[in-house]
């Protein structure tokens, strides 16, 4: 049997480009030794989160924080099992419940991490001979899903709707199809174009998954996501996400038919194999749930933000890919400006995210930006004033 000829795994690991850059700039994985929302203290520097996604900023909102601390003093740390087993009590019933009903949906499930809530809304719910249809730019958890499922993954152009089209009219018609995109797209800032997706599903018999992430608590009414936004939530059959955004905690969930969760429930192995969502964990979530819906100040704020934000982007003649949301990346295409520019912005005292290929597609490097409803305008405006400065040091022109 032909093998091709690989490197050792070592000399892989010594000779790979993005690794050799990141030892060399070092852009992730850096301690914050404290944080206080988007300020924090790095190598003993303080500085501005400039890449968060809490949104709304309530990890430190008095009631959110009251809630976790009552449940863990009721609960203690975990329910040490997993839901299937051992481990369900009844603040879990409770998020879900109250998240379905907040959703419009008829059930869900509440997981122990985001990435494990969308890898299982494909995992078991796709099946080989099946047609898994993405847009390219999905989450790395929705495409593990993808892979796990078995099914014939089809892509289409990213938001491309025609796209989409003229590949569902090339598929069996008697196959069963899943279409899978997010809401709001993280390092593009793009919405799905879901009034125009729910069409072509239904034309051809589709099922719709979509990841609101990134999107619940910042659109829709009350933050009910990217689905109320376009009015189509009665059309989309399964709805994941992540409580590591706008709910300032850590966990996730699915939410549809109750039919669909309890499948999920009995045939996905994210779900029967993993440890229940912690006391705290949940009670943060469902804290942050009811302020979404009766302290609407905050996202006001965040949307105030972002404008500023753009605006700033649109007078240095930055890239910012059209972002219509708070996810602002800064497109600078080339690698090595790009780590140069964020690390001006580093030395600037600004903290930011770096994403390359295969991150991204190719020619689109970008430094990753995001506003929440904790920046002020001072803070805003004198990134602004960063940008500038290491637009200059780096070589980035503006692109008009």
């Amino acid at each position: 049997m032909f093998f091709k000829k690989t490197k050792p795994i070592v000399e892989r690991c010594e000779t790979d480009m993005t690794t050799r850059l990141r030892l060399k700039y070092a852009p992730f994985y850096h301690v914050a030794e404290s944080a206080d929302g988007v300020n924090v203290t790095v190598d003993g520097r303080p500085m501005v989160i400039m890449s968060s996604n809490e949104y709304l900023g309530l990890s430190r909102h008095p009631r959110v924080v009251e809630a976790a601390k009552r449940a863990v003093d009721q609960w203690g740390a975990s329910a040490c099992g997993s839901r299937l087993a051992n481990g369900s009590r009844p603040y879990h019933v409770d998020m879900e419940e109250a998240l379905a009903a907040f959703l419009g949906k008829e059930a869900c499930h509440v997981t122990a991490a985001g990435y494990l809530a969308c890898t299982c809304s494909l995992s078991s719910l796709a099946q080989r001979g099946d047609a898994l249809i993405v847009d390219p730019s999905i989450h790395s958890s929705l495409w593990d899903g993808a892979l796990l499922s078995g099914a014939k993954i089809e892509r289409f152009a990213h938001n491309d709707m025609e796209s989409l089209a003229k590949l569902l009219e090339q598929l069996d018609p008697k196959q069963a199809k899943v279409i899978v995109v997010d809401g709001v797209y993280s390092m593009e800032g793009h919405l799905a174009p879901l009034p125009r997706l729910v069409e072509l599903a239904e034309e051809h018999q589709a099922v719709v998954v979509v990841d609101e992430a990134h999107s619940i608590g910042i659109l829709g009414k009350d933050g009910r996501g990217v689905c109320d936004h376009f009015g189509v939530t009665g059309r989309v059959e399964l709805i994941c996400g992540s409580f590591s955004k706008a709910f300032a905690s850590t966990g996730g969930f699915v939410a549809g038919s109750r039919a669909m969760v309890e499948y999920l429930r009995t045939n996905s192995r994210q779900i029967i194999f993993s440890a229940a969502i912690s006391p705290a964990a949940t009670a943060s979530a469902r804290a942050a749930l009811e302020i979404m819906q009766s302290e609407p100040e905050h996202r006001e704020r965040l949307w105030a933000n972002y404008r500023r934000l753009k605006a700033i982007l649109e007078n240095l003649g930055l890239d910012f890919w059209d972002s219509q949301t708070p996810a602002l990346p800064i497109v600078v295409g080339d690698r090595m400006k790009c780590y140069a520019l964020w690390q001006s912005l580093w030395e600037r005292g600004f903290f930011t995210v770096i994403s390359v290929p295969p991150g991204v597609p190719a020619g689109k490097d970008l430094v990753r930006c995001a506003v929440t409803a904790l920046h002020t305008p001072e803070q805003l405006d004198r990134f602004g004033e960063a940008l500038k400065a290491g637009m200059k040091q780096a070589g980035v022109p503006p692109r008009r």
